[in-house]
């Protein structure tokens, strides 16, 4: 299989840490010229300081649909395509429903849910023009929900969802739809939740396992971009291997 990008362009949400850190990173080294969004700018530029190739930097907040659509302009504009788009920004604010703050719940819709979709929308045109590929970064919460993760199992079950009638809508004209659900990974994702019982919950998991790390993820998705074009790998569960539900 050929592993090479090929200078394809790809923009990465929520690229300042984990997930999206390492598949900026790992679709660069393919050969891809990436534009990497998010809110952290420092960060971002200092991603961009070790990057393998040119890598854009966009101070962008999903949750603003126009601070989405001048993102994807701003990579269309500078590298005057858009191939692949990793929706990978999200926020887990996990907690018991009877009490429970709904302001969190607002963030996740806005952040994973809504995030996503206005992304999609804002990219999509562009795809179809490239022929290009959407991944999604769900979770396992998108096909399993759990006590204590039921606002966030909704947003991740929604990214499902919204996948599959984006996918019936435009894979007869060569736009790819992948979503990725990883199991439990090592990132800052956890250090989000705000409730101490789950925060130490969440810690307790983490140390029973030999966690994914987020470059692993990283391999899963470029696994699915790199690809021949008349092959869709439409969906990848990735859990660690000590992980049972």
């Amino acid at each position: 299989m050929n592993t090479s990008l090929d200078a394809k362009v790809v923009l990465v949400t929520g690229a300042s840490s984990g997930i999206g850190r390492a598949t900026a990173r790992a679709l660069s080294k393919a050969g891809a010229r990436v534009a990497v969004g998010g809110r952290r700018a420092d960060r971002l530029a200092s991603l961009a300081r070790e990057a393998s190739g040119e890598m854009l930097v966009l101070e962008m907040d999903v949750t603003d649909a126009r601070s989405v659509r001048d993102a994807v302009a701003a990579t269309v504009e500078r590298f005057g395509a858009l191939d692949v788009v990793v929706n990978n920004a999200g926020v887990m604010l996990s907690g018991a429903i009877l009490g429970a703050d709904i302001t969190e719940w607002t963030r996740m819709v806005e952040t994973n849910l809504l995030g996503s979709m206005y992304t999609v929308h804002a990219a999509l045109p562009h795809l179809l023009a490239s022929k290009g590929t959407v991944v999604q970064i769900s979770s396992t919460s998108g096909r399993i929900s759990s006590a204590a993760s039921g606002a966030y199992a909704a947003t991740k079950f929604g990214i499902t969802a919204f996948s599959e009638a984006l996918r019936q809508e435009v894979t007869e004209q060569g736009v790819r739809v992948v979503v990725i659900e990883p199991g439990f990974v090592s990132t800052e994702l956890t250090s989000h939740i705000t409730d101490p019982a789950m925060q130490a919950a969440a810690n307790s998991m983490a140390e029973s396992m030999r966690t994914l790390d987020p470059d692993d993820i990283a391999a899963a998705v470029l696994y699915a971009v790199t690809q021949p074009d008349h092959v869709a790998v439409n969906e990848i569960l990735i859990r660690p291997t000590d992980q049972t539900r």
